[in-house]
């Protein structure tokens, strides 16, 4: 047989043009081709994703803006130079960046020794601790307000410190809520790192400290930066914590555009806030993509041994163990004290859930809220995976045209910007763009699940992308090869990896949507509010029924994230990648 095919003829070698066929290229040359991406089919794959993105990001967006800067259909900037003159303007930018830089230097120190200790050092009980340290990103911002709320104010196990409602609590609840990104994806880096480097250092006589400042540290940096980078990017857009803790000082930019659309109604202002946020989250995003590409290319050994933990270990383990009292004590506390009430100690706050609250006349009851959550989050999913999954196809795909290299990174790119861009840009903008054209969709309660779709866009796609990139281009080549069509490749090839990693993407579609606060308020009837906007209305009001029923109604609303967030997690594709999901 090897003789044989040794004497083959030129011309029956696949990929060798026949004579007689000059500029035909061979079955196998048209499938490379195919490969490339360049062709109607991704073309059509694009179209859906693109134009829910243009139509629910881009046009209430620029809507917004535009109702900023050509308020009659002219374009004027005077608004620019009235608010970047004021010197209250500084202070609100000089606070946001302020308090988000502090909370992300928080978190890289304090997840840095959590990391080491979660994922290369080896202990009992060590797959449960990462579970809990996971546990603060995937609840809603409101119920993390709501659980500091609960631990600083008086009464509180912190109410003696003074800290309630100012910025050093919105710092903590900051690092709370973003500390997790840290520890994953560092740690899922340094789980991969070759030991045997600083071995060597230590044992060519170089410190534990030097060898870790000087092999190790090199090494994570790229990690670091781009954890740090969207903690950043979390951290400057967190207007959930912001409002629910008393929007302490000069407040921040997104805190600042709600006031100017929902207080003065300024919608030049609002604009101006607007451009600076979202100035900062383009260079928060250009920053983490760059160390993304960067912490692929470091030197990875999968097989890294993980030793036990040992007494040298003691400063990490102190680090880490309190990581775990911040994660624990304002969650321990929030749902401890949604048992105690003027009554005294017993169900009296979860019973009122079945009412609007003390003050109120009608409206939506705490228990009728959390229906409308679920129904609305249900809907946000699978509008979330309709248009995530084709955009995680494409982000994944490998295409050898340069153009097309160029537009797959303008898209990766795109599709950040929901994170970061606030959520009150977001909701006022379909207001005035969406709302205003239909206003009979909006009446429907249709816009509610869309704006909620936009914010979980990222995350769904973020989760996805780890899982698809996993698949060999080799198998995806050798199916079109043996004459597979697209759609045969994408449902043998492709589809079961997608369906692996499309539990977790809805997990984190529904925990999102469910929670999501700031565009919702704006686009919520007042007879059908969700559960994150009737929490907030509750804190605002006086009377400690009311206090009382916002804590038991977090503690509802955080039992079902979770809850939600385990289920998916199971489905959760393990091995390579997995960790990648954010």
């Amino acid at each position: 047989m090897r003789r044989t095919l040794a004497r083959r003829p030129d011309h029956d070698r696949p990929g060798h043009d026949h004579p007689g066929r000059a500029g035909q290229p061979a079955p196998q040359r048209r499938s490379r081709r195919s490969a490339d991406g360049i062709g109607a089919w991704w073309l059509l794959a694009a179209v859906l994703p693109v134009a829910f993105l243009a139509v629910f990001f881009a046009w209430p967006v620029a809507a917004m803006l535009l109702r900023g800067i050509a308020p009659e259909g002219v374009f004027d900037l005077s608004a620019f130079a009235q608010v970047l003159g004021a010197e209250r303007t500084w202070r609100i930018l000089g606070q946001t960046l302020g308090m988000a830089a502090a909370a992300t230097v928080c978190s890289v120190t304090v997840g840095l020794p959590a990391a080491f200790v979660l994922y290369r050092r080896r202990f009992p009980g060590r797959a449960v601790l990462r579970g809990v340290v996971t546990v603060p990103f995937v609840l809603p911002t409101v119920v993390v307000g709501v659980a500091f709320r609960a631990l600083l104010s008086p009464g509180g196990p912190l109410g003696f410190t003074g800290l309630d409602q100012t910025t050093t609590a919105v710092v903590l609840a900051m690092v709370f809520f973003n500390v997790s990104v840290v520890v994953r994806q560092v740690g899922a880096m340094w789980a991969g790192l070759d030991p045997r480097q600083a071995e060597a250092a230590r044992v060519l006589g170089a410190s534990g400290w030097r060898a870790w400042r000087t092999v190790t540290l090199p090494q994570l940096a790229p990690a670091i930066v781009s954890a740090a980078s969207l903690v950043f990017l979390f951290c400057s857009a967190a207007f959930g914590i912001v409002q629910t803790l008393g929007r302490p000082g000069h407040g921040t930019l997104e805190t600042e555009v709600w006031a100017q659309t929902v207080v003065f109604f300024d919608l030049r202002a609002a604009a101006v806030f607007s451009v600076l946020q979202f100035a900062v989250v383009l260079a928060a995003v250009g920053v983490s993509g760059w160390a993304a590409s960067r912490a692929g290319r470091a030197l990875r050994l999968q097989d890294a041994r993980v030793p036990p933990l040992s007494r040298a270990d003691a400063a990490p383990v102190a680090v880490a163990a309190a990581l775990g009292l911040l994660i624990v004590l304002p969650i321990a506390t929030l749902v401890v004290r949604s048992f105690h009430s003027a009554e005294g100690w017993g169900l009296h706050n979860y019973r009122l859930l079945t009412t609007a609250g003390a003050g109120f006349t009608g409206g939506t009851t705490v228990a009728e809220a959390l229906e409308h959550s679920v129904k609305i989050a249900l809907d946000a999913t699978w509008l979330t995976l309709l248009a995530g999954v084709p955009l995680a196809l494409l982000l994944t795909r490998r295409f050898r045209s340069r153009t097309a290299v160029r537009a797959q990174r303008a898209l990766d790119g795109a599709v950040m910007l929901p994170l970061g861009v606030s959520a009150v840009t977001v909701g006022f903008g379909f207001v005035v763009s969406l709302r205003a054209q239909w206003p009979e969709l909006a009446a429907s309660g249709a816009l509610v699940p869309a704006a909620q779709a936009v914010v979980a866009l990222p995350l769904v796609v973020r989760s996805l992308v780890p899982v698809l990139a996993a698949v060999d281009p080799r198998l995806r080549e050798a199916a079109q090869t043996l004459g597979a069509s697209p759609w045969r490749v994408l449902l043998t090839v492709d589809g079961p990896f997608v369906l692996r990693g499309v539990g977790l993407a809805a997990g984190f579609a529904f925990a999102v949507s469910l929670g999501e606060f700031g565009a919702t308020t704006f686009l919520a009837s007042p007879d059908y509010q969700t559960l994150p906007v009737v929490i907030v209305r509750l804190l605002g009001r006086p009377g400690a029924d009311n206090y009382g029923m916002a804590l038991a109604g977090a503690v509802v609303l955080a039992v079902l994230t979770a809850a939600v967030m385990i289920m998916c997690e199971r489905l959760r594709p393990r091995g390579a990648g997995a960790e990648g999901a954010w």
